[in-house]
């Protein structure tokens, strides 16, 4: 007798981070949309606190996906400015095992059991926990191929030569399958002389890759008569972008399924699905800011974001407050952390201040000419797939290596330098300002090239589309049906 295939029911798990929650939804979305009939069932989970934030006025609205909240620790929530974030990561390590194995079971008690659980960055525990309930686990990393690649090389024998040039940034990095990097353009956590603060992260950095390494190991030694199978890793990026970077691990598959944008502004079928879903900060109204965009020229206006954690110094603003004022150019500024330092540039009457707004809204509107960015992973592909070119200011993280990708592999930005004291200052600003607004530019051309490619990636029968539904089809194909459809 043949037995139907039991339908899927992907956990998506997340830090309450912006960056993480972002990419993590639209994917859950896009998983409910696989599948084949009804499509798959997805519960996407997150902590108490990020929860609460996501959806301030109580339940979340019907949809597709599930919501699933955990605890980890901190339900009033946790401010990784003032607070101990290495304590933090420990917490959530247990409570948020604990707290999820619980919650798990209870929709597996309701005639919901998961059958795959999917986890962003820096939650490890999440494979462990998947372990125990009997089912694959998957990483959905957030940032480039290349970061991963990079990270990966880190943990598997580069630690000692990239560790003794920190202080030369300069210094050029070969990794196998990698670009050409510098010490300047990797991850902040192992390539900058105060690395060591962030010694915490690298370490968990380094649990989650030892996770990898022992699915690996596991994965061998239960296919040694079989064709040897990679485990599997989702990216937020498309095959065209990063393909060598994509093949450079050779016992893992990286899977490209991005760029996960709402797809009002990838295909353009579903107009309802505007925004990504999953707000942390609350939006200045949209009618402050589209409304004057509106009644601006195609491409005149500079927009200015450095994302939602990072809040630049007074002395910071104050330069690039100048250099907005002096370019004599409309512009958006999403000012975080107080507006001190950016009055000049507002007293300009060229300009608009704002909290935070719907980036991708604003990065798609005709009048935006430029992106002066920290080139966080979902602002980088953002802009991409916008065909906005970029300014790039990179703070930490994977920002440097994306601030490299998009000048020097993709030729779509440039990076600002700053002086020796770190600053960037206007004048600098205001040259790398002109030259990526220049309408017959090269930089502007690329970028439109590049919004074609993604577009392409992800519309339905894209190469990103193809490799989701192929994903879901390979995991039915591995688990052996022994029910029928959940529902």
């Amino acid at each position: 007798m043949v037995q139907q295939r039991r339908r899927q029911h992907f956990l998506v798990v997340s830090l309450p981070a912006q960056g993480n929650i972002n990419p993590a939804l639209q994917l859950a979305k896009n998983l409910s949309r696989s599948g084949g009939g009804g499509g798959a069932a997805v519960t996407f989970a997150t902590t108490i606190s990020g929860h609460r934030k996501m959806f301030p006025s109580g339940s979340p609205p019907e949809g597709p996906v599930s919501f699933l909240p955990y605890s980890d620790g901190y339900d009033g929530g946790f401010d990784p400015v003032t607070g101990d974030t290495e304590g933090y990561m420990a917490q959530i390590k247990v409570v948020g095992y604990e707290t999820l194995g619980g919650a798990t079971r209870s929709l597996a008690a309701q005639g919901r059991p998961v059958t795959c659980i999917i986890y962003t960055l820096l939650l490890p525990w999440a494979a462990d926990l998947a372990q125990e309930l009997g089912v694959p686990s998957v990483l959905f990393w957030i940032q480039p191929a290349t970061v991963f690649g990079v990270y990966y090389h880190y943990f598997h024998g580069f630690d000692g030569l990239i560790s003794s040039h920190r202080d030369d940034p300069s210094c050029p990095v070969e990794l196998p399958g990698m670009p050409r990097l510098r010490i300047r353009d990797l991850p902040s956590f192992m390539a900058t002389p105060a690395a060591a603060q962030y010694a915490f992260v690298l370490t968990s950095f380094e649990e989650m890759f030892r996770t990898l390494d022992r699915e690996v190991v596991e994965n061998e030694k239960n296919n040694k008569k079989k064709k040897k199978k990679k485990i599997k890793v989702l990216v937020n990026s498309f095959e065209e972008l990063e393909k060598e970077q994509l093949a450079a691990v050779e016992t893992m598959e990286l899977i490209p399924v991005g760029p996960l944008l709402p797809s009002a502004y990838t295909d353009g079928k579903n107009h309802e699905d505007t925004t990504f879903g999953g707000d942390l900060l609350k939006p200045d109204a949209k009618e402050t800011y589209v409304e004057w965009l509106n009644g601006k020229e195609d491409r005149s206006v500079v927009y200015v974001s450095f994302g939602s954690f990072t809040v630049l110094p007074v002395p910071q603003r104050e330069e690039i407050s100048r250099a907005l004022a002096e370019s004599r150019r409309p512009f958006l500024w999403v000012v975080r952390g107080g507006r001190e330092g950016a009055e000049a540039a507002a007293a300009a009457e060229k300009g608009k201040l704002v909290e935070w707004c719907s980036q991708v809204e604003v990065l798609s509107h005709r009048a935006v000419g430029c992106f002066v960015t920290h080139c966080g992973w979902n602002s980088t592909v953002e802009s991409l797939l916008c065909g906005v070119p970029t300014v790039g200011l990179p703070q930490w993280t994977d920002q440097p290596t994306n601030a490299r990708l998009a000048e020097t592999e993709w030729g779509v930005g440039v990076r600002a330098e700053v002086n020796a004291g770190g600053l960037l200052e206007a004048a600098e600003l205001r040259r790398c300002i002109e030259l990526v607004m220049k309408d017959d530019g090269e930089i502007r051309r690329n970028g439109e090239a590049w919004s074609r490619r993604a577009r392409e990636a992800v519309k339905e029968g894209g190469s990103s589309d193809r490799n989701l539904m192929a994903f879901v089809d390979s995991l039915e194909m591995a688990q052996c049906p022994t029910q029928l459809d959940l529902e």
